[in-house]
């Protein structure tokens, strides 16, 4: 029996046990996914677990069952391409005919001093939680610096406005303006927001130095009595430890999403190199190129001389329960129908894999 070893739970692997189970995967392959958590977990909603206004029971959803499928839970902490194997941390070996590579990422500090020790992470459901009950802990009247103002920064800022008005919340942002890169209309909207609600964005800035409770932009001193990072990732250790090429440090796939040096193993989602940034989105469609030329591959059929571009819908972004912000389709939606959107979005894909 051929063995596909899916490696993490997360969105791009959940795409491709969607689209095999239950009838489309070959009578000899055996699928086996590997994650230490017994759920798959929604990453785009952690910022409202780390603010307390969404319980993490929310943030599940089960993994598929399936005769051929066996989930085994623990960490893995080395991928053997030359034995075929993965090891986890208790010493089990798992063999592998196909490998997909999806264990995600994790916090990118920049070589900041003190940024990895004094700050907080929302990177995954056991560090939102370490957040949420310490931003609990907080008086009336403390002050949180979010570092970074990307999606997850102005989701996290927004969010704990509306949990704690009794706190200061300063949004550091290394553009001139936030969401630079998205039609100013947005940037405006969103900036418009948080002046409104008593927000604080710093923008130009650059963390130099992280202390235990001060940011240092550019040389000045900012005290805070709490520090959430969400200015970039990278590959988890594991994944980087492999060894293999990478484009702005993740690691290099060709069009079929295979590691070219070794074309049985397969990247998805964060750990993936792409002209995109990384997103559940791309995950996703990540997982449907890895469909078609798995089934290409195990049919013995020659892979398509070229696969179709990935194509990128928009995206989707919550200023707290009420308002919202959508870039689809070269067209921006904002206010309550944009968080309309985009919590049907949620409750749809809840839905489709619950």
């Amino acid at each position: 029996m051929r063995n596909l070893v899916l490696l993490g739970g997360g969105y791009g692997n959940m795409r491709i046990l969607l689209r095999l189970l239950p009838n489309n995967l070959p009578k000899d392959v055996q699928i086996t996914l590997i994650d230490r958590a017994p759920h798959h977990s929604l990453k785009t909603e952690f910022y409202a677990l780390a603010a307390g206004t969404t319980p993490e029971t929310h943030m599940r959803v089960p993994f598929p069952e399936h005769e051929r499928l066996t989930i085994v839970y623990g960490e893995v902490v080395n991928i053997d391409r030359a034995n075929k194997a993965v090891v986890l941390e208790d010493g089990k070996e798992i063999n592998y005919d196909e490998l997909v590579v999806g264990l995600g990422c994790e916090d990118n500090y920049h070589n900041v001093p003190g940024a990895a020790e004094n700050s907080l992470s929302i990177q995954n459901m056991a560090k939102s939680r370490k957040a949420y009950d310490a931003i609990s802990a907080l008086p009336a009247g403390a002050t949180v610096g979010i570092v970074g103002a990307g999606l997850s920064g102005i989701e996290l800022a927004s969010e704990l406005r509306e949990s704690r008005a009794d706190l200061r919340i300063k949004l550091f942002d290394r553009g001139p303006r936030i969401l630079k890169t998205f039609p100013e209309r947005l940037s405006k909207y969103v900036k418009k927001w948080f002046d409104k609600h008593d927000v604080d964005v710093i923008a130009n800035s650059n963390i130099t130095k992280v202390a235990p409770k001060a940011l240092y932009n550019h040389e000045d001193q900012i005290d805070v009595d709490l520090i959430v990072w969400t200015a970039g990732i990278q590959p988890v250790k594991v994944v980087r430890d492999m060894g293999l090429e990478n484009v702005y440090g993740r690691v290099a796939v060709n069009q079929y999403m295979q590691v070219p040096v070794d074309t049985s193993v397969y990247v998805v989602g964060d750990c993936a190199a792409s002209q995109f940034g990384p997103s559940a989105q791309l995950a996703e469609e990540q997982g449907e190129q890895i469909v078609t030329t798995l089934k290409r591959v195990w049919a013995n059929e020659p892979l398509p001389e070229k696969m179709p571009d990935i194509k990128l819908k928009g995206f989707m972004g919550a200023l707290g329960k009420k308002q919202g912000f959508v870039y689809l389709a070269d067209t921006t939606v904002t206010g309550r129908i944009a968080r309309l959107m985009k919590s049907g979005l949620l409750w749809m894909y809840k839905n489709q894999n619950g």
